[in-house]
């Protein structure tokens, strides 16, 4: 239903640790950083949580500007991602605070550790993307949709974080919340839009 705020959590996702590598920019063979990366893996397993808030969302467009009920916008990026959409899926995902303080704490007594519990961080918010968008795929067949795109990506405002957590209300809801300088925390965290374009 357009405008109901509903919100998911999941299990988590399957680990990837070819991405976490990649996110750590670790090239060849890891076998001197796999112990570690073992060690971080089994810290943050009970540390995470897999939240997710969305909405749905009408598209019009109108003499160039986007209005999608809750904000209007000139971006040509986001109209590119949403050519032929007349609906949408808006939503705010995050893995939770833990983290945060996991890496801090890293910081200063291992770098090694704090670099790759980054780049966990980076590989499980992206598999909590991922598992999201492949189970509405699912459930709404009779609608194609396309890849999901950020604030601040290609010249989409990064202030549009502020219409996003206006309609989410994301603090009461997965406890995720945006800074004056339009931040998110925690820090592993994403907003992003969906575009559905019906089939047939």
């Amino acid at each position: 239903m357009m405008g109901t705020v509903l919100v998911r959590s999941y299990d988590a996702p399957l680990v990837r640790r070819d991405e976490i590598l990649r996110y750590a920019g670790v090239r060849g063979t890891a076998s001197e950083i796999e112990p570690l990366l073992v060690e971080c893996l089994a810290e943050v397993e009970s540390a995470l949580t897999y939240s997710v808030c969305y909405s749905e969302f009408p598209i019009v467009e109108r003499d160039g500007t986007l209005e999608f009920g809750f904000l209007t916008t000139e971006s040509r990026d986001l109209k590119k991602a949403l050519t032929n959409c007349s609906s949408g899926i808006v939503f705010a995902a995050t893995v939770g605070i833990s983290l945060d303080r996991m890496i801090h704490r890293a910081s200063t007594t291992s770098p090694t550790k704090a670099l790759l519990l980054q780049a966990i961080g980076a590989e499980r918010i992206e598999a909590l993307c991922d598992l999201f968008c492949d189970e509405l795929r699912r459930e709404q067949s009779q609608f194609r949709f396309r890849p999901r795109v950020s604030p601040g990506y290609g010249d989409i405002p990064i202030e549009l974080q502020k219409n996003i957590f206006a309609l989410l209300d994301c603090p009461k809801r997965i406890g995720l919340s945006l800074n004056q300088s339009l931040i998110l925390s925690p820090s592993k965290s994403v907003t992003a839009f969906v575009g559905r374009e019906e089939i047939g």
